[in-house]
C-alpha cells in the first residue's frame, strides 16, 4: 500500500496536476491608478475589486486601528450614494461584497453578474473619490469596530493570541501592532485626522483596480476610463516605514492569563518576508507541521500523544520580515511545560533529520493544490492578481510563483529549520486559565493591644 501511495504521488509531483496559466492586460491610467483585467467567460459572472496599500503598518504609533477603521467606514456612503445604500444597492443587483484589513494593505470586492460590471465601476468611483468622511459615520463605525473587537478578541478565548504574541516579537516595528488596533486611539482621534489619512492613501496611485470574469477586455477598459481616470492622483507623500527591526538575540518567555479552560503554548519565531528565497522553504516547513489531518503537530501531540486538543503552524506572509506562529492547545491533565517540549521536539526532528521523500512529494502537491484551488474562481483571480502586483511589482507571478515552491529542496527545509526556528530567534507564551494565577498573599498585622 505505502509503495502505491508514494506511486500516485510522485506521478503528481511529476506534473499530472498543473496550475492553468492566467492571462491578464495591465495598464496605468494618468493618475497612476494601475488597472488589470482577466476575461473567463466561462460563468456570467465579474469580481471587481481594488486594493489599497495601506495597511496597519502605515499607521501612526498613537493612531492604530485606521486601516480596519476604513475598511468599514468606506461603506458608509458617498456624495452620491446615500449612508447604508451601498450594500442594498449591490445585494439588489445580485451581487456580494467585502472588505478586509491586513498589516500591508487593504482589499475591496464585490462580486456581480456580468452585465453589472458598470455597478460596480460606479461604486468603487465613488468609494475612491466621494466617500462619506463626517461625525455621524465616524461615530456609527467606531460602534461597530468596537463590537468587533469585543466579539472577536476580548471575549473569546484566545482572542488576545495575536496582539500578545505580536507585540513582543516586535520592538520598533509598526507590525507590533494588529490591524484591529486599539479603542482608545479611534476614540481620541479627530474627524479632520480621519479624513487626511483618507486623503493621503485612498488615492489612485496608491490603489490597483482587478477585474476578473466575463467581461470583453477593450470594452472594459474604456468603462475603467470613463470611471476612473478623472479622479485626481493623489498629491501627498505616502508614508511608508523603513524602520528595520533588531535581530533578536535571546529568548522572549511570557504568561498570559485568558478566561479559558486549557492552557496553550504560543511559539513565534521570525523570518524572510514573503517573496524571498528562504521564505517559501520556511512556508513549506510550516505546511509540513500543519496541514492536514496527517500534518507532523496534529499526528504528533494529538493523534500519538494525545496531550492537545488543537496544533499547527503558519508563516505570515508580510511585506517586511515577518514571523512564522506555532500553537497548540493542551489536552486536559496537560501542563504547558510538557506541551511545549513535545513541539521542540517535532521541530527537532526536522532540523536533524531530512524529511522523507514521500512527506516532499506530498507538500509538493498540496502547494500545486491550493495555486489551483486558489484561481479557479474569478474572485480568487482578481485577488492573486492584485497581490502580486502590489507586493512584488510582477503580476505575472501568478503563473510563475509555484516555481519557486518547485525549486525548494528537502535540504532547504532542513536548512531553515536550523536558521531560524532556534530558541533566541523567538518569543515564547504560555496561556494559561485565569483560575490558575497566583493571588497576592495576605499579610497579618499584629496589634499592639
Amino acid at each position: 500500500m505505502k509503495q502505491l501511495l508514494f506511486l500516485i504521488t510522485a506521478l503528481f509531483g511529476a506534473g499530472v496536476l498543473h496550475a492553468q496559466e492566467i492571462e491578464f492586460t495591465e495598464f496605468d491610467l494618468d493618475n497612476g491608478l494601475h488597472v488589470i483585467l482577466h476575461e473567463d467567460n466561462s460563468t456570467p459572472i465579474v469580481a471587481v475589486s481594488v486594493m489599497y496599500h495601506v495597511g496597519s503598518k502605515n499607521e501612526e504609533e498613537n493612531r492604530t486601528g485606521f486601516a480596519h477603521f476604513f475598511e468599514h467606514l468606506l461603506f458608509e456612503g458617498s456624495e452620491n450614494i446615500g449612508r447604508g445604500e451601498y450594500f442594498k444597492t449591490i445585494q439588489a443587483a445580485g451581487g456580494a461584497l467585502n472588505a478586509n484589513t491586513s498589516f500591508d494593505r487593504t482589499y475591496y470586492y464585490q462580486i456581480l453578474p456580468s452585465n453589472q460590471l458598470e455597478l460596480g465601476l460606479y461604486m468603487e468611483s465613488e468609494r475612491m473619490l466621494h466617500a462619506k468622511i463626517d461625525s455621524v459615520g465616524i461615530e456609527t463605525q467606531r460602534e461597530v469596530v468596537k463590537e468587533e473587537r469585543r466579539q472577536r478578541y476580548d471575549n473569546t478565548p484566545y482572542g488576545s493570541l495575536l496582539e500578545e504574541s505580536m507585540k513582543r516579537a516586535y520592538t520598533v516595528h509598526p507590525y507590533q501592532n494588529t490591524p484591529i488596533g486599539t479603542m482608545e486611539h479611534l476614540n481620541a482621534a479627530k474627524d479632520e485626522e480621519f479624513m487626511d489619512f483618507y486623503k493621503t492613501f485612498y488615492v489612485p496611485n496608491n490603489a490597483v483596480l482587478s477585474i476578473a470574469g466575463d467581461i470583453d477586455i477593450k470594452e472594459t477598459r474604456k468603462l475603467v476610463e470613463a470611471y476612473f481616470s478623472e479622479i485626481p492622483r493623489g498629491t501627498r507623500e505616502i508614508p511608508r516605514p523603513t524602520v528595520v527591526e533588531p535581530e533578536q538575540t535571546e529568548e522572549v518567555r511570557d504568561v498570559v492569563y485568558d478566561q479559558i479552560q486549557l492552557p496553550a503554548v504560543i511559539q513565534v519565531y521570525h523570518i524572510p518576508a514573503q517573496g524571498t528565497e528562504d521564505y517559501y522553504a520556511v512556508s513549506m516547513l510550516a505546511q509540513l507541521l500543519s496541514q492536514g489531518q496527517s500534518s507532523r503537530l496534529n499526528k504528533a501531540l494529538v493523534d500519538e500523544q494525545q496531550i492537545a486538543v488543537a496544533a499547527g503552524a503558519f508563516p505570515f506572509s508580510l511585506e517586511d520580515p515577518g514571523v512564522s506562529l506555532s500553537f497548540a492547545i493542551a489536552n486536559a491533565g496537560i501542563s504547558a511545560e510538557e506541551l511545549e517540549e513535545a513541539m521542540d521536539a517535532e521541530f527537532e526532528k526536522v532540523k536533524n533529520e531530512l524529511i522523507s521523500e514521500y512527506e516532499y512529494q506530498k507538500l509538493q502537491n498540496q502547494i500545486e493544490s491550493d495555486f489551483v484551488s486558489r484561481n479557479n474562481r474569478v474572485a480568487g483571480i482578481a485577488e492573486s492578481l492584485a497581490n502580486y502586483y502590489v507586493y512584488f511589482g510582477s503580476t505575472d507571478l501568478i503563473n510563475t510563483e509555484i516555481e519557486r515552491y518547485r525549486q525548494v529542496t528537502r535540504e532547504d527545509i532542513q536548512r531553515v529549520a536550523n536558521k531560524y526556528f532556534t530558541d533566541k530567534n523567538r518569543v515564547v507564551l504560555y496561556y494559561l486559565p485565569e483560575s490558575s494565577k497566583e493571588q497576592p498573599k495576605e499579610t497579618s498585622v499584629e496589634s499592639d493591644n
